[in-house]
C-alpha cells in the first residue's frame, strides 16, 4: 500500500503540472472504486482552477477556486499517471487541462475519491479524529509521552493508530523504531522520554529520506511520472528476515506477526 512518502511524492509530482491550471475535462470510466464517485463530480471540476495541492496523512488533496477540494486515497495499488501514452482499463478517473492529462489508475480499486468544501476539510469524517502529522511541529516527544501514558499496547501498534499519529504505516514505523533502538514489542506507556526523544527525529528522518528518494517501490507503486522510488534499497529491517543487522552488533533481523501485520526488528539493538 502506498504510504505517506508515496502520497507526498505523488502530490508533489501532480503539483508540477496541475497547479494553477484550469480543468477542461473530468470523466469517470465506472460509477465507483472502493466507494461511489461523488455525484456531479465532473460538473464540479470542469472550469475550476486548481489553486493548490496538499496531503493529510495518506490522502492527497486537490484544491480549486470553487472552494472545493478533491480528496483521493490510493488504496492498495492506486497511482496517478501523467500524460499516459495510451488509456488503460484501470484508469477510473481522468482529469484534463489545456496542457496535460491525469489518470487515476487502480487495478484493485481499493482507492477512492471524495469532493468536499475546502473549509470543511479538517472536519471531514476520515480526518476529524486523526492525530498530528508526523512531519509537523505538533509531533513532539512530550506529546507522545502524554498520549502514550499508561498504555499497555505495543509501541509499534500504537504508532500505527491514526488517532495518535496521522499517516504512519508499517514500513516506516519498523524503520523508525530500529533507528531509535526501541523494540516494537515494548508497551507504549513504558517508553522513556529519552527514548521518545530519539523516536520523533527518527520518524521524521525516515519519512524525509523516503520522500527524497521518491518513495518505496513495493508491488504496483510508481511515481506519477512513471519512475520508481528507490528507498526500498535503504531498508534496515523491513523485509530483511534472517539478514545481519546493519549496526554490525551481531544481531539478526527477525520477523513476527503483530496486530495482523508483519514486524521486523533486531533484538540485539532494539530493547
Amino acid at each position: 500500500m502506498p504510504e505517506l512518502p508515496e502520497v507526498e511524492t505523488t502530490v508533489r509530482g501532480l503539483a508540477l503540472h496541475l497547479e494553477n491550471r484550469i480543468i477542461t475535462s473530468a470523466t469517470t470510466a465506472r460509477p465507483d472504486m472502493r466507494r461511489p464517485f461523488p455525484a456531479g463530480l465532473g460538473q464540479a471540476l470542469v472550469g475550476a482552477r486548481v489553486t493548490g495541492l496538499g496531503r493529510r496523512a495518506k490522502f492527497g488533496l486537490i484544491h480549486t477556486d470553487r472552494d472545493q477540494t478533491l480528496i483521493f486515497h490510493l488504496g492498495m495499488s492506486g497511482r496517478w499517471r501523467i500524460d499516459p501514452e495510451q488509456p488503460d482499463r484501470h484508469d477510473h478517473l481522468t482529469i484534463e487541462t489545456d496542457t496535460n492529462r491525469f489518470a487515476l489508475n487502480d487495478p484493485r480499486r481499493f482507492g477512492w475519491v471524495d469532493l468536499v468544501d475546502t473549509d470543511a476539510v479538517e472536519s471531514w469524517p476520515s480526518f476529524a479524529a486523526m492525530g498530528p502529522e508526523p512531519l509537523g511541529p505538533e509531533l513532539t516527544p512530550e506529546y507522545l509521552r502524554r498520549t502514550l501514558a499508561g498504555r499497555k499496547q505495543a509501541i509499534k501498534l500504537l504508532l500505527l493508530d491514526q488517532r495518535i499519529v496521522a499517516g504512519l504505516g508499517n514500513i516506516y514505523v519498523c524503520e523508525a523504531l530500529w533507528r531509535a533502538r526501541i523494540s516494537p514489542k515494548r508497551a507504549g506507556g513504558r517508553i522513556s522520554l529519552e527514548a521518545l526523544r530519539r523516536l520523533v527525529p527518527a520518524i521524521r528522518e525516515v519519512l524525509t529520506e523516503s520522500i527524497r528518494d521518491g518513495g518505496s517501490t513495493l508491488r504496483d507503486y510508481a511515481r506519477p511520472d512513471g519512475e520508481l522510488g528507490y528507498f526500498a534499497t535503504r531498508f534496515h529491517v523491513y523485509g530483511r528476515t534472517g539478514e545481519a543487522c546493519h549496526r554490525d552488533d551481531g544481531g539478526e533481523i527477525l520477523r513476527f506477526a503483530q496486530g495482523g501485520r508483519s514486524t521486523w526488528y533486531c533484538p540485539a539493538c532494539q530493547r
